[in-house]
């Protein structure tokens, strides 16, 4: 069965004095599912963020947002959307629960129960009357994520949302995160340079470089398959792999071949044949910081200017 996307990417594009700085970027984001945005620095990250919120004008296509467009109904496109960049502002003289009520008054229809439904979602029950200016950096994260969910969005955006956290900050706010994404069903798009949250939070990853979108791929997906083997002599077992037609790459005391499980037992008669002494043989699984740095180039900045 199909999904309907909550978001739409169409053709979207930023031209800056006459440079292209974000180049007909398509990307469709559904409920429930959790989206990481990756690109090295200038390759149009917060550009394409500020654009899907209004806060910079496009240069051609659109977005919409649950079948409304930012161009035709910019109010209540938005009305569905939660924003959390960085460090969240909140006003320190005041408790955590008088800055939640401030914030619902700029949202039609968020009742006290809501806000307190929105406390419990995010752990905050024993410290929401306590003054902000007490809070930690961590605590700080989950109140701007409580008031982000104050009027049910369906869509949420987070610009580098653990910047600062230690791991346990870290891996309770993505805790959070998936929590929201599975009972609330909302669609979340996270901008991140911290490629080894990426993969534990994420569902999926869209990756630009140069304003281009070059790979949209599910985080879990294993698109090749990879075995380490180690044996000796290891040159000539990387001699012969290669020989046999298989990618090979140096790792250590052995060798990562590109190659399906049911060819592991042809390469290792073919090794033991050679007369070869094989130590081991396993899956070895690239990480996303492996597939980022390919798909990238390196990481390298971005020719353009945009962030």
């Amino acid at each position: 069965m199909e999904r309907t996307p909550i978001v739409e990417l169409k053709n979207l594009s930023k031209t800056i004095h006459g440079k292209k700085i974000i180049d007909d970027v398509s990307l469709l984001l559904y409920p429930g599912q959790i989206t990481g945005f990756l690109g090295p620095n200038g390759a149009g990250k917060t550009t394409t963020i500020r654009m899907m919120v209004g806060l910079m004008k496009k240069s051609g296509g659109d977005v919409v947002i649950d079948g409304q467009t930012l161009s035709a109904d910019f109010e209540e496109a938005m009305s569905k959307v939660g924003v959390i960049v960085e460090n969240p502002e909140m006003y320190k003289f005041m408790t955590g629960y008088k800055n939640l009520l401030h914030f619902a008054r700029m949202h039609k229809g968020v009742t006290k129960e809501r806000i307190d439904e929105v406390v419990r979602q995010v752990g905050m029950q024993n410290r929401i009357h306590e003054k902000v200016g007490t809070y930690s950096l961590g605590m700080r994260q989950r109140l701007g994520l409580a008031q982000a969910l104050l009027h049910r969005p369906k869509f949420l955006i987070l610009d580098e949302p653990t910047n600062g956290l230690d791991p346990a900050g870290i891996r309770e706010f993505r805790q959070y995160l998936r929590m929201i994404a599975e009972t609330e069903g909302v669609s979340v798009f996270v901008s991140s340079h911290m490629l080894s949250e990426i993969e534990l939070m994420c569902d999926r990853i869209a990756v630009i470089q140069n304003g281009k979108l070059v790979d949209i791929r599910d985080v879990r997906e294993t698109r090749e398959s990879h075995y380490y083997i180690e044996a000796a002599p290891a040159e000539k077992a990387a001699v012969l792999l290669r020989t046999a037609g298989f990618e090979t790459e140096p790792l250590e005391s052995g060798v990562v071949i590109q190659a399906e499980k049911a060819q592991i037992p042809a390469v290792v008669q073919e090794l033991s044949a050679e007369g070869l002494d094989i130590f081991a043989i396993q899956p070895h699984r690239r990480t996303l910081e492996d597939e980022f740095l390919e798909l990238t180039g390196g990481g390298q900045l971005a020719e353009t200017a945009a962030k």
